[in-house]
């Protein structure tokens, strides 16, 4: 504002600010005027500040208390915020952001280029992508929705509920596991004669998973218990979707009985 000391009052009375009331500054929010009443942007109490315009800062802002944003919310240089930020719409910071304590945006983007979170519990988020090398501290929690990993060069994974893998591949170029089916079925004693042309006996079961080309293994656990029969092979192949046939040999020279048992079976599909 330019200098009053030489200037008459009936001319320079327009340079002086003041209330839109008569009362000066109280506990009710005035819009500061010009000596012609022409209303500015900024609007005072005793209470608080608003702007009806727009409010620029142009060094660092540091809010003490909480910050409530009802638009976007757009920073190129740093934001400190020591108090609890609610956003309800974007926020776009190209700087360095830090906060102390939490941040929740309730609706629309958040996009952060650098970012150290000491700690941050995110209750909802969707996350496009994470570009960069990420580090978690602690523990990583996601409860719906699909998370892509690149390399984990060093993790101890303990999972408490249920774990569920598309497909899996061990090392750079080791084969894929695509499909697991695992059933149990029960097995009815049977004799099988001593080394000769006749000395298998074989039947199916239902495996509910299993398909042609699947490598099925498994075991029957009434051999090799103490009423087992000795020196008895088992083989399991898939015949056909969703049935595997078994094959019991016996290599001993006396006919031999199996023991009524359980199959436990398991078939397994790989690609390259």
């Amino acid at each position: 504002m330019a200098t009053l000391g030489t200037q008459n009052i009936s001319t320079s009375y327009v340079q002086l600010i003041k209330t839109s009331g008569l009362t000066g500054i109280d506990a009710t929010i005035q819009t500061i005027t010009d000596g012609n009443n022409v209303s500015s942007a900024l609007q005072l109490s005793s209470a608080g500040v608003n702007s009806t315009g727009t409010l620029n800062s142009v060094g660092a802002t540091t809010l003490a208390s909480s910050l409530a944003v009802t638009g976007a919310v757009t920073l190129s240089s740093s934001l400190g915020v020591t108090g609890a930020a609610t956003l309800s719409s974007s926020l776009g910071v190209t700087g360095v952001a830090t906060f102390s304590t939490s941040i929740s945006a309730t609706t629309g983007t958040t996009t952060i280029g650098t970012a150290t979170i000491s700690t941050a519990t995110i209750s909802t988020a969707t996350i496009p992508a994470i570009n960069g090398v990420t580090t978690f501290a602690t523990g990583f929690t996601s409860s719906t929705g699909t998370n892509t990993l690149g390399t984990i060069a060093s993790a101890t994974i303990s999972n408490t509920g249920l774990g569920t893998t598309g497909t899996l591949q061990v090392g750079a170029s080791g084969p894929k596991l695509t499909a697991v089916s695992f059933g149990t079925t029960a097995f009815t004693s049977a004799t099988v004669a001593a080394h000769n042309g006749i000395d298998t006996t074989t039947g199916t079961f239902t495996l509910t998973g299993a398909a042609l080309g699947d490598i099925v293994f498994g075991s029957l656990n009434s051999l090799g218990s103490a009423t087992g029969t000795v020196n008895i092979g088992l083989s399991l192949y898939p015949q056909t979707t969703n049935v595997v046939r078994y094959s019991i040999q016996n290599q001993g020279a006396t006919a031999g009985t199996i023991p009524a048992g359980i199959f436990f079976a398991t078939a397994m599909r790989f690609t390259t």
